[in-house]
């Protein structure tokens, strides 16, 4: 399958991701976040367990807990804290950062080289979000600040550790397992932290499927598909998308209004986003070049 194809494949999953703000606002009960994100995660994982029949086996429960932690548990409630004390712009921006982070961690971790050309298009895309999303009566809490920064560096660990720990599975199988474990971890969370979850209405319900089987479910496993063939670097740039779709689906269903300077963000971003996948591309196949001319025998 092309690069094409897998960049294409992969980018579906932060375009739906863009559709969970609205979803939550307009589809969920309020003030309960982490009970939301254990039905969010618990459900889908067990369903994709039942559909796939393949649990981890023992050597692996241990790095699915952790991956669990890292693109689940810890990165969702993060996430939540955040959007509870900081404008959704503010938010947005800060979970942008993964890219960046990401770059970096893969160096690391996976002795991934750091190309200027990534981290400049990173860099970029942060402030495209920033333009997109941020406005002037925008308000910082340390805390919020602290939450967004923590989720952004959750999420990017989970990405470059999923590109490290690859098991010997389809991508569905691995997202099956995470999901579990990360609404195993969250479950007791919510149940000592939170009230009980009020009686859920049919509109409740269905937002729950759409994030749970769709957002949840049948995105990451595209997410952990494009991890498992694609940079790193490159799939956290596609993380991009999600805010440039939320005021999409803001704009049309909401009647929320789009100003120029969110245009000029957005193009931003998109621009930024194409250019990172031109310098991974191209970095990725010199390196390719470099490895096969060092492997041949010496005449």
């Amino acid at each position: 399958m092309s690069r094409t194809t897998d960049l294409f494949l992969t980018s579906l999953a932060p375009a739906v991701w863009g559709s969970t703000y609205l979803v939550t606002t307009e589809a969920l009960p309020a003030g309960y976040p982490i009970t939301l994100a254990a039905l969010r995660a618990l459900p889908a994982g067990l369903l994709l367990l039942a559909v796939t029949r393949c649990v981890p086996p023992r050597e692996w429960l241990g790095r699915t807990f952790v991956l669990g932690s890292l693109n689940f548990a810890l990165f969702w409630v993060l996430l939540f804290v955040a959007a509870y004390r900081l404008p959704g712009g503010v938010a947005a921006t800060l979970g942008s950062l993964q890219a960046m982070i990401v770059i970096l961690m893969a160096w690391g971790w996976l002795g991934t080289p750091i190309r200027l050309g990534a981290l400049g298009a990173a860099a970029t895309g942060v402030m495209g979000v920033s333009l997109l999303l941020i406005g002037p009566e925008a308000q910082l809490d340390w805390i919020g600040i602290a939450a967004g920064l923590g989720g952004a560096a959750s999420m990017a660990a989970g990405t470059v550790l999923s590109r490290k720990w690859q098991p010997p599975v389809s991508a569905l199988s691995f997202t099956a397992w995470q999901l579990t474990a990360g609404g195993l971890i969250l479950l007791p969370v919510a149940l000592f932290l939170e009230p009980p979850l009020p009686a859920l209405s049919a509109t409740n319900a269905a937002g729950l499927i759409w994030l749970g089987l769709i957002g949840a479910g049948a995105t990451y496993a595209l997410w952990f598909r494009g991890i498992g063939r694609l940079e790193p670097s490159a799939v956290s740039m596609l993380g991009m998308m999600s805010p440039v779709t939320a005021v999409v689906l803001g704009w049309v269903y909401l009647g929320q209004t789009l100003s120029f300077t969110q245009s000029i963000g957005a193009a931003i971003v998109i621009g930024s986003v194409v250019v990172g996948q031109s310098v991974n591309r191209k970095s990725n196949s010199s390196l390719k070049k470099w490895r096969s001319a060092a492997a041949e025998p010496a005449r």
